[in-house]
């Protein structure tokens, strides 16, 4: 039976009185601690006037902060999320001086900098209490998502006696192999699971499984796949395309943006969130039209950027922020005090962490992730129905601390209080939901290969290629997703990847002697690039894919060099007589196409699955002219990792490659029994099928440009998908896609590879013989 009204308007007086007298008396006690700090005259006062004189400070600073402070933040909100985290301490701090000086009588006085002290104590005080009684209060809660419910259905002009169907929201554990979850979730020597949240739903209401990524195992292949359905041409965290002379990467704003632009063309559709859904904290939209802390998005500039109107949602509680600011000092402490024990104990392996790393850190584990998971939060209250947020914390901490560290886990229990949290906010929502957890990729450990072996990746490409090695030697950024996130919330420009000189910027090990074709250095300089154990190199000189004929007849012993040095575990090139071959040490083949073999297979080691993935990445239109995986020892699990990180990701070997998917066991399995979930494509497939299970938004189709045939992700390639289309380059606006000239009918070379590709449940990649005529694209 619903509340008489008198009662509500009773409740939250109570709850306003209560907030109040809590701030009047933390004042009474900071006018008492703090000698800059005072709430009498001169002369003096009675204990009544001065309490009298605390309560009107309290109730001037209340009434300030719920009507002047949502304005501030509102007008700031173009300013650097990080700079308005640190204004928040000196806004906060200006309204109690305000209200000090409201007080009659100028009983009440304060110093600036103490000020600050004074609103940040008071502001969280008042906001524990505010909380603390609201979540009592169960009445009161539900009654405000009532109202949070009904104002939704009015404005989509939905009929308020229907029901809703359940909503769905994804939450990616970025990082977070399936192996490393199973180890969280167990009980060992009396202690609890490192993750008991997560125990408890497996052992109630979810099952769970672990998927293997494509080749490119890394947040932008896996996200761009899951998200919006196609990861074709995206061979790894970063590479150079020849055709347009710049350096991808996936973490960039810019070439997120481009990604996602040729995905969406690719697929026919804008992305699993399209319809009424919310995209918070990942690297693309997903379709979604509300957006927090999305890189794709965060190039943009003004008011049309609605990523960043995410700030506000959060910063527009000063507790919040104050909370957040404190947390993200601490976290900082914590990095110092952790890597300082690491370089005491002499733990092995082990990298730098200093400079910003420790800024870095604190931003992707406390200012990213709680303003993610209160928008999230605020997404459940107001009843959408698709929300899809990713948590990156784990994977930043994992990179420089390892996989399994203590600190590692320590972010996972801080993960597993963040998924409790929004499960009590889904129990009380407006309709219900279905939670999915599942991770990105997995992270495998090992020494890095400069560490282990001396020289990195670039030198040994310089020395197989006889050119002469730099002395300094450069380190590759590392802290992917959490790294150009910060810079997108400080405002900074990006970094390039190739400077002004031509030379690679930060890439590759020793990037700084690395050149494009063009610039300061030799034309023949090769390009370097590491995206985790994968390595990627380019001759910017050469038009188009090198083939091996062409490479051995410039660089002789280049390969060999390569494919027979201890760390590396194979290569893959392009034969013009052959096709795709993989090289291993020893002079060993995989002919790919034929499926020929010399000697022992490269790939054998790398376990099931790892040919099917070679097979695919090697006809995409970015392969590089030569692609190095790193070796792996699958006793013990590692590889090596050709940037600056002992747990790492990118490429074939371990645990990067099998991430989890977690499920409410009312839906159906991803795959039948027995089968294996291949690929970010096919998870993509899955999502959306459960969407739909949910009598949820069915992801609208977009008609091509040649056929005006729709294309459906669940069929094959030879029913009708429709000819492929080209990926739009950075210059091309969103609806600017070159169309190849074709019949879309299969070539019989299509038909072999489809059914040899089974396993992918996808349409093969063309080809790397065929060549599509283009049509001239007029307005360039």
């Amino acid at each position: 039976m619903q509340k008489p009204r008198w009662k509500t308007v009773g409740g939250t007086l109570l709850r306003v009185t209560a907030v109040w007298a809590v701030s009047t008396l933390t004042m009474l006690a900071l006018a008492g601690i703090l000698p800059d700090f005072r709430l009498k005259s001169d002369g003096g006062d009675s204990a009544t006037r001065i309490a009298i004189t605390a309560a009107i400070g309290a109730g001037a600073f209340g009434v300030l902060s719920a009507l002047v402070w949502p304005l501030l933040v509102r007008a700031l909100l173009l300013m650097p999320a990080l700079v308005l985290g640190l204004l928040v301490f000196v806004l906060n701090g200006s309204m109690l001086l305000i209200a000090i000086s409201l007080i009659p009588d100028g009983r009440g006085a304060v110093e600036p900098e103490t000020a600050v002290v004074v609103a940040a104590v008071m502001s969280a005080a008042s906001s524990a209490t505010s909380t603390f009684l609201t979540v009592r209060d169960d009445g009161a809660y539900r009654r405000r998502l009532a109202r949070l419910a009904g104002r939704r259905r009015r404005r989509l002009g939905e009929d308020g006696g229907s029901e809703a169907p359940p909503g769905t929201v994804f939450l990616q554990l970025d990082g977070v192999g399936h192996a490393v979850l199973r180890e969280a979730l167990r009980e060992r020597d009396n202690r609890p699971a490192v993750m008991p949240t997560v125990a408890r739903l497996i052992r109630s209401t979810h099952k769970v499984t672990p998927w293997r990524t494509d080749w490119s195992s890394q947040t932008g292949a896996s996200q761009l796949g899951i998200l919006h359905g196609s990861n074709e041409d995206v061979p790894a965290f970063r590479w150079y395309e020849k055709k347009s002379g710049e350096v991808m990467v996936s973490n960039r704003p810019t070439s997120a943006a481009v990604l996602q632009r040729r995905a969406a063309a690719r697929a026919r559709h804008d992305g699993l969130l399209t319809v009424d859904g919310a995209s918070r904290g990942n690297l693309f939209t997903g379709g979604a039209d509300q957006l927090a802390l999305v890189l794709s998005v965060a190039a943009r500039r003004g008011p049309h950027n609605r990523s960043r109107s995410g700030y506000f949602a959060y910063f527009a509680d000063p507790a919040n922020a104050t909370r957040t600011a404190v947390s993200f000092l601490a976290e900082v402490v914590r990095e110092i005090c952790q890597s300082t024990r690491a370089k005491l104990r002499r733990e092995t392996p082990r990298v730098k962490r200093g400079g910003l790393y420790p800024f870095i850190r604190a931003f992707a584990t406390v200012v990213e992730r709680d303003v993610v998971v209160t928008a999230v939060m605020g997404d459940i209250l107001s009843g959408r129905t698709a929300i899809y947020a990713d948590l990156v914390a784990y994977d930043e901490v994992a990179h420089h601390s390892g996989p399994r560290s203590r600190d590692a886990r320590q972010v996972l229990a801080r993960l597993d209080r963040s998924i409790a949290l929004i499960a009590k906010v889904a129990d009380r929502a407006p309709r219900d939901y279905r939670i999915v957890l599942l991770s990105d990729h997995g992270q495998s450990p090992g020494e890095t290969f400069a560490g282990a072996y001396g020289l990195t990746l670039e030198d040994l490409v310089r020395v197989g290629c006889g050119l002469p090695v730099s002395r300094r030697a450069g380190r590759t950024p590392s802290g992917a997703e959490a790294r150009e996130a910060g810079r997108a919330a400080l405002h900074r420009p990006e970094k390039p990847e190739v400077d002004g000189d031509g030379r690679c910027a930060g890439v590759g090990g020793a990037g700084d002697t690395a050149a494009v074709a063009g610039g300061g250095a030799p034309a023949s300089d090769p390009i370097v690039l590491a995206s985790g154990n994968l390595g990627l190199v380019s001759f910017p000189d050469v038009p188009g894919r090198m083939s091996r004929e062409q490479i051995d007849a410039r660089h002789p012993a280049l390969l060999r060099t390569l494919a027979d040095h201890p760390g590396v575990g194979f290569l893959l090139v392009r034969s013009e007589a052959h096709g795709a071959v993989v090289l291993g040490a020893e002079g060993a083949e995989h002919r790919l196409d034929t499926g020929e073999v010399v000697g022992a297979s490269p790939l054998t080691v790398f376990g099931p699955g790892a040919e099917a993935a070679v097979r695919r990445t090697a006809h995409f239109r970015n392969t590089p002219d030569i692609m190095v995986n790193s070796g792996y020892d699958p006793a013990r699990g590692t590889v090596h990792a050709f940037e600056e990180q002992i747990g790492s990701h990118g490429g074939l070997g371990g645990e990067q490659g099998h991430p989890f998917l977690l499920w409410p066991a009312e839906l159906t399995p991803p795959v039948a029994a027995g089968e294996e979930l291949v690929g970010a494509e096919r998870v993509h497939r899955v999502l959306r099928r459960w969407l739909e299970e949910a009598d949820g938004p069915q992801v609208p189709e977009k008609e091509t440009a040649a056929t005006g045939e729709t294309y459906a992700p669940g069929a094959e390639a030879l029913t009708g998908a429709g000819p492929a289309v080209e990926e739009a380059s950075a210059a091309q606006s969103p609806t600017e896609v070159e169309v190849p000239v074709d019949t879309g009918l299969p070539r019989a070379s299509d038909v072999a590879r489809t059914v040899q590709d089974s396993r992918w449940d996808g349409a093969p990649a063309a080809p790397f013989t065929v060549v599509r005529p283009v049509v001239p694209n007029k307005t360039r």
